[in-house]
């Protein structure tokens, strides 16, 4: 190994091979699993953001509202409990895709969005949630001069579109705010990203459902779904729940609604996080007003200090697995560990002989056009979400909603919008799914690679508004 690889692998020396954010003391314990039958009004299947706003909106809607909610494992310990946590008012993964694929509605989503955000940090507040919420924002940084010329571009296109809350910074700028020597120039959206510890959050939902009467069973895995008389009937491992109505927020795991599996994909996805920073460490970095951080390559880095000074360094790689396997050996890939090392010194050289403390990584639910989608199934009496393809720590609350909105029956601004009409494209099946996201990840890599200049390949995925990303 050369010198410079041993010199990042030595800041591996004593990771450990968990989320850092999960490896808390304040993870609550376990709840039962269901045996025996339930009935209730309202199902909810899986205990992630989407499942937790789900059951805990249905609550505030209607108090009297009678809500199962049911987990495979425990509360928050799958993508919930693995991402960044950047919690973003956009709910179409940033305004130039909801530019490309809804420019009629966006000034609608972009508000309903930052409704959403605030919505969040209402409830936060409203059920005493310790989750570190800092609504900091963020800045999409250029670490190439193409990049530096996309953002302007992407700054003057929405400034001209009459949107506010975007500050274009020049080198100086950028680097006052955040001191890398890769930092060309960026765009910082100043309060539409809040940062949170995303365990925290999922937990605090889980006891504000509990607090308002929700029973949640966890280690009880949807096996099956099937209509029963004039509601529904979700077989589990140890007994079976009869509902009236059912939600599904199962994400990135297989939908109990077959036709809807072929909509996204599980894309894994890496991070490493050092130990907390010392005095000196963080002055030599500035970051003061501790703004979530990604760059702007199509092969990006997400990165952000946490409350006891650690800095959150993840993404770059994003790994499909053969077949959409979804497996635990997944959650772990040192390789791809290795190359974020390098790539954090090089961003922050000056944090030479940082140590990191965890690494893991994670599945999210891919689609191909990167933004929720919604349906029902089964007469209205099922409805789904999913696809948030890594922003989900906002958009699951708009996407509760949306769900609630479906089995009411009743057409409302949410229901309305063409993106909850639409569905995605779906994925090819095999061995065509792996070969295409195979070309179009070494396209990706390219374009970094030449300016930003997509080829052939990215183009006609462009026009037919396919897409892949974590």
């Amino acid at each position: 190994m050369a010198p410079a690889a041993m010199t990042f692998a030595s800041s591996l020396s004593d990771v450990q091979p968990v989320s850092f954010w999960l490896d808390d003391p304040a993870r609550p314990g376990a709840l039962p699993a269901l045996t025996g039958d339930e009935h209730c009004d309202l199902l909810v299947v899986g205990g992630g953001y989407s499942g937790l706003w789900t059951a805990l909106l249905a609550k505030e809607r209607d108090p009297g509202r009678d809500v199962v909610l049911i987990e495979g494992r425990e509360v928050g310990w799958a993508a919930s409990g693995r991402n960044g946590g950047f919690c973003a008012a956009s709910l179409t993964h940033g305004l130039g895709n909801g530019l490309a694929r809804w420019p009629g509605e966006l000034a609608t989503l972009e508000e309903l969005g930052e409704r959403n955000l605030d919505a969040i940090e209402a409830a936060v507040g409203r059920y005493a949630i310790d989750c570190d919420f800092e609504r900091t924002g963020e800045i999409d940084v250029a670490t190439e001069p193409h990049q530096a010329e996309e953002l302007q571009e992407m700054y003057e296109e929405v400034t001209r579109l009459g949107f506010t809350g975007l500050e274009l910074l020049d080198q100086d700028a950028v680097r006052a705010e955040v001191n890398s020597p890769t930092f060309l120039g960026g765009l910082w959206d100043r309060r539409g990203v809040a940062m949170l510890h995303p365990a925290r959050l999922a937990w605090g939902l889980k006891q504000a459902c509990a607090d308002l009467g929700v029973r949640i069973y966890e280690n009880t895995q949807g096996l099956q779904l099937a209509s029963s008389g004039a509601g529904t009937a979700v077989r589990t491992p140890y007994g079976r729940v009869f509902a009236r109505q059912v939600a599904l927020g199962t994400n990135v795991f297989p939908s109990l609604v077959k036709r809807v599996r072929a909509y996204t994909v599980p894309v894994y996805d890496y991070a490493l996080m050092t130990e907390p920073l010392s005095a000196e460490q963080l002055s030599a970095i500035g970051w003061r007003r501790r703004q979530g951080l990604g760059d702007s390559a199509n092969q990006f880095h997400y990165f952000r200090i946490t409350a006891d000074h650690r800095i959150l360094w993840g993404g770059y790689d994003a790994i499909y697995p053969y077949g959409g396997k979804i497996s635990a050996e997944m959650d772990h890939r040192p390789e791809t560990y290795l190359k974020l090392a390098e790539h954090f010194f090089r961003c922050f050289p000056q944090l030479e002989g940082v140590r990191f403390s965890h690494a893991w990584g994670g599945a999210i639910d891919t689609c191909s056009r990167f933004s929720a989608f919604f349906g029902t199934a089964h007469g209205g009496k099922v409805a789904y979400a999913a696809g948030y393809t890594g922003l989900g720590v906002g958009a699951t609350r708009f996407g509760a909603d949306v769900m609630l909105d479906l089995l009411s029956g009743e057409r409302t601004e949410r229901t309305a919008l063409e993106m909850v009409r639409s569905k995605p494209l779906p994925f090819p099946p095999e061995p065509v799914a792996w070969a295409g996201i195979g070309l179009t990840k070494w396209a990706l890599a390219r374009a970094d690679a030449n300016g930003g200049r997509r080829n052939v390949w990215l183009k006609a995925m462009d026009k037919l508004g396919l897409g892949f990303d974590s």
